[in-house]
């Protein structure tokens, strides 16, 4: 049903490449979001967004606009949808902006509703209107790990300049303002560049509030940091010690700071002070104290609410997670796992959850767990599974997710329910999860590795969409745990040769034990089962020596009708698998590639490399003969085949 729009997508991706040699469309992804619900009648909602999609262009083009807005809401499926470009940017690079937004919001297929955030744009569709939306739970500062030279100047600089444009935008009309402000007066160092923007369909005082959280809540802590962004449904903040936008493009504020700049604020609390108004100050700071907390409690994060919107989790009383899983009895255990057993809950209001409990002890990753949690509950997509809530008040941590009626990829592979899956079905399992882990690795604002990719990570909806379960969660891992001389995060059998042996993570982790999964799902076979005794061929051995040997569909599940699939798109589908499982590490593709590579069914790639075995007992196993990892002569040599240093 997808095919038509994915056409489009990659021709504005096309388009996009070509103009980007000569411009700067500043399309550095912030944020992208995709509703956990699709429409309803595809094909008109197909239609309906493209139409949308081709007015906004329109509007950007031929007008000259940088903002904009189209409908398409008198037949089923309705689609609203907003186009924002950064003032400072050229005509061709806001429509370039543009045309890359529209390429990676189209990844959230038949979703009704998305958005998707860059420095230099931002774009969002909903199946209802949102234009006078301002600030909504979801809302998110996102800092720099750099420091900004002379780091004292640098922060009071960049907070007043800050400061000054959260209270001057909203007064000036079409809500943009582009400021610079020089760290130390009269030099001629190194200054603060900032912008703050709001979308032009809010009213003032709604853009005062989203700047005010943007600001106040989410980039108020991130100087000394050298940037920071503040991303709202209806605002945008930006500041950098670098120049994003020429100096004839700022703004002069200064006209719209009465009575609200923070000169003027600054002014006033010294008044008070020289006249030893003493009293005076403290009522202040009690006031600014009061409509702080309540700018916190404007934006709860418990709202559980529908479409694209990001939000963080709801907490739950420890009390109340008990009573829905009756006691976290046997009865409503769904299963367990490294980080924790998994025990089915039904909620006071009837919702049916999936109660997780963590098997966390350091002290470390109890302090970290609220800021994980919310790293994760702000992962949005149709293929990793929802977090919906924890609770951290209790003598264990727990999550509630999205319960998952049909369980884990591993019960239809080698499981009860083996042979219930087509081709059909296991295709999109391959695809989804491909999806879900190029969102993690290179579209969410930092890069996530799951680090513990297999089949009992996978669950499966109604539909049967992949959705993965347990990412972010190795993070919660002490830092001696995360190395392979202790616990590793992952389950040997899956897990990269690289990172098993000497502890090296990278995205490409994820990659080969995608890889491993893939064949699992082709073969219907464990990969840790020994083939035939004497050959003792683990499943990936295998399916290499078929491939090498152009027997391909031998690897095939035999449970499948051969009447229900292609016998080139199989290959193809081992063939993607084996490149994912390459050494060295620089061999195999991204999670990006693998989805283009899977999406198209006559693209040619480049024949696999040989890959390297490991065991359960973390053995190398190749042609000459086996050797534990562990021994000094192969560990220099196996490093070297691994990562291609």
């Amino acid at each position: 049903m997808t095919r038509p729009v994915s056409r489009w997508a990659w021709l504005w991706c096309f388009l996009s490449l070509l103009l980007l040699a000569a411009a700067d469309p500043q399309i550095n992804l912030l944020q992208r979001g995709c509703s956990q619900y699709n429409a309803s009648n595809l094909p008109n909602f197909f239609a309906n967004l493209n139409t949308t999609f081709s007015a906004l262009r329109r509007q950007l083009v031929t007008e000259n606009k940088r903002f904009a807005t189209a409908e398409q809401s008198r037949t089923s499926d309705p689609v609203y949808a907003m186009v924002q470009c950064r003032d400072y940017l050229s005509s061709g690079d806001c429509t370039t902006c543009y045309d890359a937004a529209v390429s990676q919001i189209l990844n959230c297929s038949g979703a009704n509703g998305a958005r998707v955030v860059y420095d230099g744009c931002f774009l969002r569709y909903e199946s209802n209107s949102f234009y006078d939306q301002t600030t909504l739970p979801g809302n998110v500062g996102i800092c720099s790990n750099k420091t900004a030279s002379q780091p004292t100047a640098f922060e009071a600089a960049a907070k007043g300049l800050l400061a000054d444009l959260e209270a001057a935008t909203p007064r000036i009309k079409g809500y943009f303002a582009a400021a610079k402000r020089e760290v130390v007066a009269g030099g001629d160092g190194p200054a603060v560049y900032a912008v703050a923007q709001c979308a032009e369909t809010v009213s003032e005082s709604g853009c005062q509030a989203c700047l005010n959280v943007a600001y106040d809540t989410n980039l108020q802590n991130c100087p000394p940091d050298a940037e920071g962004r503040a991303v709202d449904a209806g605002c945008f903040l930006r500041y950098s010690d670098t120049a994003f936008f020429a100096d004839n493009q700022t703004t002069d504020i200064s006209p719209f700071l009465g009575g609200g700049g923070s000169s003027n604020k600054r002014a006033i609390i010294g008044g008070v002070v020289g006249g030893g108004g003493g009293l005076l100050l403290l009522l202040l700071a009690v006031t600014i104290w009061y409509r702080q907390s309540r700018k916190t409690k404007a934006a709860p994060r418990a709202n559980i609410i529908g479409g694209s919107e990001l939000q963080g989790p709801a907490e739950y009383s420890y009390k109340d997670l008990k009573s829905a899983t009756r006691n976290f009895s046997e009865e409503n255990k769904l299963g367990g796992g490294g980080f924790g057993d998994v025990y089915k809950g039904v909620l006071r209001n009837g919702n049916v959850v999936a109660v997780k409990k963590l098997v966390i002890s350091s002290a470390r990753a109890k302090a970290d767990f609220e800021s994980e949690v919310r790293l994760i509950s702000n992962v949005h997509h149709r293929n990793l599974i929802r977090l919906v809530g924890c609770c951290n008040k209790g003598p264990e941590l727990l999550l509630v997710y999205d319960y998952m009626a049909n369980g884990s990829l591993d019960e239809f592979l080698y499981g009860e329910k083996r042979g219930v899956l087509t081709w059909k079905q296991r295709f999109g399992i391959i695809f989804g999860m491909a999806r879900g882990l190029a969102y993690l690795h290179e579209q969410y604002h930092v890069c996530v590795i799951h680090r513990d990719i297999k089949s009992s990570n996978i669950l499966l909806d109604d539909d049967f969409q992949a959705k993965i379960a347990d990412f972010g969660l190795a993070r919660l891992l002490p830092e001696d745990q995360t190395h392979v001389s202790t616990r590793f995060a992952g389950t040997l059998g899956y897990t990269s040769p690289e990172y098993a042996i000497h502890g090296q993570l990278s995205e490409k982790v994820d990659t080969y034990s995608f890889g491993v999964v893939v064949l699992e799902i082709v073969s219907g076979r464990r990969c840790t089962d020994v083939q035939e005794e004497p050959l003792t061929e683990y499943l990936l051995e295998q399916a290499w020596k078929l491939y090498d040997s152009d027997m391909h569909l031998k690897l095939v599940d035999s449970t499948l009708d051969p009447n229900e699939y292609r016998e080139e798109d199989v290959k193809k589908v081992i063939e993607i698998a084996l490149m994912c499982t390459q050494s060295p590490v620089s061999l195999r593709p991204t999670m990006s590639e693998v989805v283009l590579l899977l999406s198209e069914r006559s693209m040619e790639f480049r024949r696999p490399t040989k890959p390297t075995f490991i065991d359960n007992e973390r053995r190398i196993r190749g042609d000459a003969s086996t050797s534990t990892a562990s021994s000094t002569s192969n560990a220099t040599a196996s490093f070297t085949e691994f990562t291609g240093r």
